[in-house]
């Protein structure tokens, strides 16, 4: 990787005294590090140091990111040479084929040309009902048991829990074992827990596999048929079918739980916000697209140059790792005014909390209409919904994963 040490004027806008640290805790759940506040000027690349004293590119540009996110010069597989490791956790692991999120084109194109039939607008519209209810059920019980509840495991969790075990064809009397995994690749104490639980999942989940393709027909889910198909047809093998279900597995409960936890905590500390949706249900949609700039919960997606590139004035060289904070990207003042207040009528969308370009993320029409259907019939079926400790007090979590909350203890 090149020594960004070096760096001198003449690279541009980027230039900085000091690289600043990344990722860094949140202090507030919802707004990005105050230790980027420094970088939120709309300038399209920062210079930062990563755990281990490494120094990489981070953009921070809302029009930078775009290009760059899609710019095939800009690769995706960590395996690669310079590849930026922004947590021991990611390093443990970083030799490790991973489906579609570590895979440049055309691998990349033949596992997603595979999987969009069943992450599609009409898929996700079909599957609303199926949504509708597990919400349904998830809060009777949580009402019938009576105020006050802890949110993140009595809904915010079981409803992408049980939506994606029925979509992939994962028995859900499974789900304290694969949340438990996740939860220790994602975060665990140590990168040895990260190398166990992706070596759990992994051993889970082929097992399955096998039992699924021992069987005399496809079943009703997305495994089930590409191990009826294409793993009988040669498309891909075991170890690549393997690799592509932790993906969805994983990505398919741990983003939308984190969302719909978040984002309920964000609207309880917006009061007027909150009312406004309450008395107009049909903005929903927009909150949700809104919410999604401002939480932007997966902040620091990773890539290495293959070849120079020139941004803005500045270059960046051949094996310099690069990452997009997509907290400041999605606050960028050149195209958010008043960036940081909640407000779903702004008139500029565009934002990057799914990522963009051929990895933008393959789940995103399923992960709008559970997170629609949870908030929208949370706040209407608990219209005295609180929360019941001080704002202060709910721990959420650090800012080396998936931004979330910890707990959520609310009361109606």
């Amino acid at each position: 990787m090149t020594d960004l040490t070096d760096l001198t004027e003449a690279t541009g806008p980027a230039h900085q005294a000091e690289p600043v640290a990344f990722p860094q805790d949140r202090t507030c759940p919802y707004h990005p590090p105050t230790g980027y506040d420094s970088l939120r000027d709309g300038r399209a690349l920062s210079r930062i140091a990563l755990y281990d004293g490494r120094q990489a590119w981070l953009v921070t540009g809302h029009a930078a990111a775009r290009t760059l996110l899609s710019d095939p010069r800009l690769s995706s597989d960590r395996r690669r040479p310079g590849f930026p490791a922004p947590t021991a956790r990611f390093a443990a692991v970083r030799d490790r084929r991973v489906a579609l999120l570590g895979l440049d084109d055309p691998e990349h194109h033949t596992q997603r040309r595979m999987m969009i039939p069943a992450f599609t607008l009409k898929r996700a519209a079909g599957l609303r009902p199926v949504i509708q209810k597990t919400v349904d059920d998830l809060l009777d019980a949580m009402i019938e048991k009576g105020p006050p509840a802890d949110l993140v495991p009595a809904f915010a969790l079981p409803v992408p829990s049980m939506v994606i075990c029925g979509l992939l064809g994962v028995p859900y009397a499974d789900h304290e074992f694969f949340e438990a995994q996740s939860r220790r690749l994602l975060r665990g104490p140590s990168a040895d827990d990260t190398q166990d639980a992706r070596r759990q999942l992994e051993d889970y989940l082929g097992d399955l596999i096998d039992r699924k393709a021992a069987q005399p027909g496809p079943g009703d889910g997305v495994l089930d048929d590409l191990v009826h198909h294409q793993l009988r047809e040669g498309t891909v093998d075991r170890a690549e079918l393997v690799s592509l279900a932790v993906i969805l597995l994983v990505a398919g409960h741990e983003t939308t739980a984190n969302m719909i936890s978040l984002g309920t905590f964000a609207l309880l500390q917006h009061p007027e916000r909150l009312a406004e949706l309450r008395a107009d249900p049909a903005l929903l949609p927009d909150a949700v697209e809104e919410l999604m700039r401002m939480l932007s919960i997966a902040d620091g997606l990773a890539r290495v140059a293959l070849e120079d590139i020139e941004v803005d004035g500045t270059t960046i060289r051949a094996g310099d790792g690069v990452l997009f904070s997509t907290s400041v990207i999605n606050r960028d003042p050149s195209v958010y005014s008043d960036a940081d207040t909640l407000d779903w009528h702004r008139p500029t969308r565009h934002h990057v909390a799914f990522g963009f370009g051929i990895h933008q993320c393959l789940g995103q029409n399923l992960a709008r209409a559970e997170m629609e259907i949870a908030l929208g019939t949370l706040l209407r079926r608990l219209p005295g919904l609180r929360l019941a400790a001080p704002a202060q007090e709910i721990p959420f979590k650090p800012g080396d994963t998936i931004q979330g909350m910890l707990e959520l203890p609310v009361t109606w």
